[in-house]
């Protein structure tokens, strides 16, 4: 690699990140920790790291301290392990002060652990970014002996959206009719779009959409994983978003596939369905009523953007709604999040948290032929887990409303303020 063009991609960054409008965002960064970002393409992990490069600088560090490598530039293609040493060269160039080392897309390099574990062994400031599961892999892990803190990130929340839309969304501007319409408005775009960052800059939203997918669907799916039926591949996504809101078995989903004229075996919906959750692009629910095999046999599955998942589906708000809730747990508490389904108690639960003592519901909208289903699930629950302080919620579209049935409180909150909650026990 010519020592020039590595020079010259970290003096390009240093302006790039001088220039660009910085938005806030809820994660928290410790002062003297490592930390490796990790999550889908596209969901804002390099502007976390513009951020921290601006709050080490109005701290008091220079520019010159400041080494912000990007591998997925051009002009680093090829770039190999043994080459990192003459980033450390380049960095030393600048400065004799402390250097903060910034890693974006690092997981294109092979080798690459080696070179970070080695940094921290030499106590150095260093961020890293991928866009792969394996990197917070108990393997990795290992490998880099908990010398960095790993730190998953998803696309936008709808309170990040509201902030970037600078649209307040306090106690105060939810009672207002004109506040309370605003977010109303920014909540029903939310469902349909997601929350991937750059998505709020585009007037057609699909088409910014539908380019970040193919980019995670041919490089960081078919191509990582070298797969030899991308077809298969893609049709199996689409089958998955057909089924959000339904417990699915690999059989069926490899029987989906094959209809469709193409050879797929269950073990191949197996691997493949591994792929995407390994890019960040799905994550799935068990069924917490079942024993471990059919815990691990028949997940549901979620897209961890509504804008993906908007791709597949024509007038499936239902889905959608279920999918921003899914994404919403999954943020605040991660694997905790199940759903409860036993056809002996007669129990389907969209989703079930333990440790709180949770349970919630979805339904575009709480009528005739929705009432009686939603609640008798939930209330048989309650009396299944022999827990008369379980929190029983059911999450609509827009309706709201509290409800005592045989002794049981369910409360009905709308999208909108669920989706702006921090703590699913202060709604």
């Amino acid at each position: 690699m010519d020592h020039n063009i590595v020079k010259r991609v970290i003096i390009d960054m240093r302006e790039l990140i001088q220039n660009v409008e910085i938005v806030d965002r809820d994660y928290f960064f410790e002062k003297n920790a490592n930390y490796i970002l990790v999550g889908v393409r596209r969901s804002g992990k390099s502007y976390l790291m513009y951020r921290r490069v601006r709050e080490l600088i109005e701290s008091g560090c220079e520019w010159n301290q400041i080494c912000y490598v990007n591998f997925e530039d051009d002009r680093l293609t090829g770039f190999r392990a043994e080459e990192f040493d003459d980033i450390l060269e380049t960095a030393h160039e600048f400065t004799d002060q402390k250097i903060y080392y910034f890693f974006d897309e690092i997981q294109n390099v092979e080798g690459w652990e080696r070179f970070a574990r080695r940094l921290a062994d030499h106590k150095e400031h260093v961020y890293i970014t991928g866009s792969n599961a394996s990197m917070l892999s108990s393997e990795m892990e290992g490998r880099l002996g908990g010398r960095y803190i790993s730190m998953m990130i998803m696309p936008f929340s709808l309170s990040e959206v509201l902030d970037y839309r600078k649209v307040l969304h306090g106690e105060q501007d939810l009672l207002s009719t004109a506040g309370n319409g605003r977010i109303r408005g920014m909540a029903e775009e939310y469902m349909l779009h997601g929350g991937l960052p750059e998505t709020l800059d585009y007037s057609i939203k699909r088409t910014y959409i539908q380019n970040v997918y193919d980019k995670v669907l041919l490089g960081d799916i078919i191509a990582r994983n070298r797969l030899n039926n991308p077809k298969a591949m893609q049709l199996l996504l689409k089958k998955i978003a057909e089924t959000v809101t339904q417990e699915v078995s690999y059989n069926k989903l490899a029987g989906a596939v094959k209809a469709c004229g193409l050879k797929f075996s269950t073990d191949a919906a197996i691997r493949y369905t591994g792929y995407a959750e390994d890019a960040y692009l799905l994550f799935r629910t068990r069924n917490y009523a079942s024993k471990f095999a059919e815990k691990e046999s028949r997940p549901r599955f979620y897209y961890v953007d509504n804008g993906f998942l908007s791709l597949f589906l024509v007038n499936k708000d239902a889905a959608l709604l279920e999918n921003a809730v899914a994404d919403r747990l999954h943020r605040l508490y991660g694997g905790d999040v199940y759903y409860f389904r036993s056809a002996a108690q007669g129990i389907d639960i969209d989703f079930y948290l333990p440790s709180e003592n949770t349970a919630i519901q979805v339904t575009y909208s709480l009528n005739d032929d929705s009432y009686k289903r939603e609640i008798d699930s939930l209330i048989k629950l309650r009396k299944h887990q022999d827990s008369r302080n379980a929190r029983l919620m059911i999450v609509t579209y827009e309706q709201e409303d509290h409800i005592n049935v045989e002794d049981t409180d369910i409360d009905v909150i709308p999208l909108y303020k669920f989706l702006l909650m921090n703590n699913i026990q202060k709604i």
